[in-house]
């Protein structure tokens, strides 16, 4: 990984010198546009719709439109605005866990300690992990101010940018101010639904089927060249369920969906612990490819 930033966090007297980094990464396949006749690649130009020129990215300049006008911003017009570049990670405020809502939040961003005793670093990770509590911060990313959460990630902090506060919607929609009337027997229906389909969450056990399916035909072309046969690449899978109508009765629909989980889990589980540590060793398989793969 390369930093992307380099500064230090502020929170009165204290100063932690860190490093920034980003937290994710695209696992897509890079595509361009060619052309499907001969196999050029497509260039894409800027063309003044004025005088019909290529313009050149050195000449061009951003601009405002209001419907009626048109202003023109320079570089030195956004160099002239106060986000600057700024070695600061400023702590504006302390705040409670579950007060963060999970629609605010942007890109994700490690945290690296670069002091030679990371003494500070480790007392302030330590310090949201004991209060759980969420630092509200202040940063200048690519000379733009931004909002952003410090937050503990194991044994590493970590920025999660956000969004202002006007940038996030408001909705009314019908549907929710319904006055419907949920009876207690659905309630308790939906519940046990719930409660069927309950277990810890394990990001590695779910793939990205259609990237995995594209690099597959990617793979398919570069073995048999330009011709494919479809349906030798990706046969029809014969589907075990038949789809349904309409679901007329609430209840009766809940309970299908319990008695359904349950009579899979109480055939899933009637091997006992041989059923269970195939699973985890399917499971070790599993990460072990991904591993291999990645």
């Amino acid at each position: 990984m390369r930093a992307i930033w380099t500064g230090s966090t502020a929170f009165g007297l204290v100063n932690v010198p860190v490093k920034l980094y980003s937290a994710t990464e695209s696992h897509d396949v890079n595509m361009h546009q060619v052309h499907e006749k001969d196999g050029g690649r497509i260039r894409n130009q800027h063309r003044c719709q004025e005088c019909g020129k290529v313009v050149e990215y050195e000449d061009m300049v951003k601009a405002y439109d209001d419907g009626d006008n048109r202003v023109i911003l320079t570089k030195d017009d956004f160099e002239a605005l106060p986000a600057d570049e700024n070695d600061d990670l400023d702590v504006l405020q302390f705040v409670p866990n579950d007060q963060i809502d999970p629609i605010m939040l942007e890109k994700s961003y490690f945290l690296e300690p670069t002091s030679k005793t990371p003494k500070a670093y480790l007392l302030l990770r330590q310090t949201l992990e004991d209060t759980d509590r969420t630092a509200i911060v202040k940063l200048t990313l690519r000379t733009r101010t931004r909002l952003a959460i410090l937050r503990v990630s194991g044994k590493v902090l970590m920025i999660q940018t956000l969004r202002w506060a006007d940038e996030i919607r408001d909705v009314d929609f019908k549907g929710v101010n319904s006055q419907a009337k949920i009876s207690k027997k659905e309630l308790e229906m939906s519940a046990k639904l719930v409660d069927s389909y309950s277990e810890d969450f394990t990001p590695e056990e779910f793939n990205d089927d259609y990237q995995d399916e594209l690099r597959k035909l990617i793979d398919a072309k570069i073995d048999k060249g330009e011709t494919l046969d479809l349906e030798k690449a990706f046969p029809d899978e014969d589907e075990d369920e038949e789809p349904g109508g309409d679901v007329i009765d609430l209840m009766e629909a809940l309970q299908k969906s319990v008695d359904s989980s349950r009579s899979k889990k109480k055939s899933s589980s009637g091997s006992g612990a041989k059923t269970a540590g195939s699973k985890k060793s399917s499971s070790s398989s599993k990460k072990g490819e991904t591993k291999k793969t990645g």
